[in-house]
């Protein structure tokens, strides 16, 4: 009996040390098959030429000129990656988009046959938040310095543009969801095994009708490209600045709108960010 008590512990032993062994080995195989990184970034976004019209005897409106656009605007823009066998890479990201301003008309603003007179005051919301998942692939995976990675991005907006003069005698709005498709890349370079620099864009110019089969010709065309330099300060956390363009528009005639108005909208914007921020790997 106290061999067979013997065995039976030696059997035991060997069966959790085979467990824990089997069990680290699944974590160590884990860690290299995925990675997961939560991005964090702020900062000010200023609007370098935002011009818009709703109609087509509408006015062509200066945003940053006519528009109380002149000013910095804050931003954030929170974002997930995950990394898959080192080479796939999955990006979800969400960018509110919110300018809003008062001002006073030195000369009429017409949006979708509406006359705004020159001399009275107009609240203007332009609200173009957005979500986008992207995905890559790393094409260079075996250098220690350089990396570059591929693929392509699907991106939704969610758009709320409105005109209220200041005395709720006359309003106008625009609303719309949308996808645009676009390409993305994203290089990285790698100083040393503290400091990096990053540059990231996701773009394309395309007429939509040839993408969404309407008969009315659309263009469109967005760019979100940056420079990123960060450091690490902490195994799991590196901190960075970001400069960034974001820019952008579409011009043509809407089948679906309902009216008021011809369903003619012209809207390009050229906006700048300057951010910081924190990536954290999990």
């Amino acid at each position: 009996m106290r061999y067979l008590s013997y065995l039976l512990l030696f059997f035991s032993w060997f069966n959790i040390s085979l467990i824990q062994a089997q069990n680290s080995e699944i974590q160590t195989i884990s860690a290299k098959n995925y990675s997961l990184k939560a991005v964090a970034e702020i900062g000010f976004l200023a609007v370098l030429d935002h011009k818009i019209q709703f109609g087509q005897n509408g006015t062509y409106f200066n945003y940053r000129q006519d528009g109380g656009q002149d000013v910095l605007f804050p931003i954030i823009r929170p974002s997930l990656e995950l990394t898959l066998k080192e080479r796939n890479i999955i990006t979800f990201l969400y960018q509110p988009l919110r300018l809003e301003s008062t001002v006073y008309l030195n000369d009429n603003l017409i949006v979708d046959d509406l006359v705004y007179p020159a001399g009275t005051s107009v609240n203007l919301l332009y609200n173009f938040p957005f979500y986008r998942a992207s995905y890559m692939r790393e094409l260079m995976p075996d250098n220690e310095k350089w990396s570059f990675a591929l693929g392509g991005t699907i991106q939704i907006r969610n758009a709320t543009i409105s005109f209220e003069s200041t005395n709720g005698n006359r309003f106008r709005t625009n609303r719309d969801v949308g996808i645009v498709p676009a390409l993305k890349f994203r290089t990285r370079y790698q100083f040393n095994e503290n400091v990096y620099s990053e540059i990231e864009a996701d773009g394309i110019y395309a007429p939509v009708s040839y993408l969404n089969g309407s008969t009315n010709e659309i263009i469109g065309a967005i760019l979100d490209a940056s420079y990123r330099s960060g450091i690490k300060i902490h195994p799991n956390v590196n901190a960075f600045l970001n400069l960034r363009y974001l820019g952008g528009g579409a011009v043509g005639t809407s089948e679906n709108d309902p009216g008021p108005g011809d369903g003619y909208v012209k809207n390009w914007l050229h906006f700048g960010t300057v951010s910081t921020g924190f990536v954290y790997e999990f």
